[in-house]
């Protein structure tokens, strides 16, 4: 008995050791942040050393995973100390802390905060609103506001970005929005830049073709296109039977007109667009089927012709709808825009 008394005894003083270690290490953690929020209430501090003390007080809460205090701390900050030259920077931080915790919403909510309400900063040589319309972009599904983001972005920081690639972006947006001729102007921009031709941008691989398109076929009379498929297809049977070549020719679009090989399929074809009809019907009998092919479809039609040459006797006419929404008396007339040489594979 007098053993367990013995053992009960040093049980728990080896406890109030224990808690008196844990309660001496709390006390210093406390005091040691106590001291940074002590510092903090010195108005004759210098802005660095306030900047450095806000950092190590909102890192030691990130690092402890303890995201809500730390923004507690900051907006706190932000909203009882407005002449704080970096508010800009902690409530970026705040951001920053919100998209740890998945809320894209919230952060969004901040970033935009940030570009409307406080002025740019440089923190480690990096401008701060810049950084916001970076995640913005990232985050944003709207496409009226990725304009107004990718917009801020050329005309603020034309030479930390690749405006090419923004200026094709921004074009793909306004097609979303509908509005149409903006989306022309900045495709008109996009071929203006050195390296239109050759940049690859994600999810845009035929930036450069499309882009091209729009912008010659905007310039172009457009006057080959047809009101609708049945009449594009009765003109171009009418001169095929009456061996014109110049009438047939007359009827090709004048914007990328194009030839290639069925076994080219999936490649940007290549404009063709001073290929003529003639030298393949003299001397030659050309013949075409009674109806359109069967893989036409609302959008797009293909005319089976064969007797054009010894090599290749086969070739799809390839008609489609006009895609030009800038003018509505020409988006959805009918264009001869290509030729497919062969049988399809």
């Amino acid at each position: 008995m007098q053993l367990k008394k013995r053992a009960f005894v040093s049980v728990i003083f080896l406890s109030l050791i224990f808690l008196a270690g844990c309660r001496k290490f709390f006390w210093k953690q406390v005091s040691a942040e106590e001291q940074l929020l002590d510092q903090l209430q010195d108005t004759g501090i210098a802005p660095e050393s306030r900047f450095s003390i806000i950092s190590i007080i909102t890192g030691n809460y990130i690092a402890e995973k303890d995201y809500n205090q730390a923004i507690l701390f900051l907006t706190d900050w932000v909203e009882r100390h407005p002449e704080d030259e970096f508010n800009t920077y902690w409530l970026f931080m705040t951001a920053y802390i919100y998209q740890q915790q998945d809320a894209d919403v919230i952060a969004a909510y901040y970033f935009e905060r940030i570009l409307q309400n406080y002025p740019d900063i440089l923190v480690k040589e990096q401008s701060v609103h810049f950084l916001c319309l970076q995640n913005l972009i990232r985050i944003s599904n709207n496409s009226s506001d990725r304009i107004r983001y990718f917009n801020d972005l050329i005309n603020r920081f034309s030479n930390e970005v690749s405006i090419t690639e923004l200026y094709i972006r921004l074009a793909k947006e306004y097609e979303k929005e509908g509005e149409w001729e903006q989306a022309l102007k900045a495709c008109a921009l996009f071929l203006e830049q050195p390296d239109a031709s050759t940049i690859q941008i994600t999810g845009i691989p035929d930036a450069y073709a499309s882009a091209r398109q729009l912008v010659d076929f905007s310039k172009s009379p457009k006057d080959w296109t047809f009101e609708s498929l049945s009449s594009l297809e009765q003109a171009i049977k009418k001169a095929i039977s009456s061996y014109n070549a110049r009438l047939l020719d007359s009827y090709k679009s004048k914007v990328n007109f194009f030839t290639i090989n069925w076994s080219q399929e999936g490649t940007s074809p290549a404009p063709q667009e001073e290929f003529s009809m003639r030298s393949f019907m003299r001397g030659n009998a050309i013949h075409f089927n009674a109806k359109l092919d069967e893989t036409s479809n609302p959008n797009e039609a293909y005319l089976r012709t064969w007797g054009w040459s010894p090599y290749i006797s086969v070739w799809y006419l390839y008609f489609r709808k006009v895609n030009f929404p800038v003018d509505p008396e020409i988006h959805g007339r009918w264009e001869w825009a290509g030729i497919r040489f062969g049988e399809k594979l």
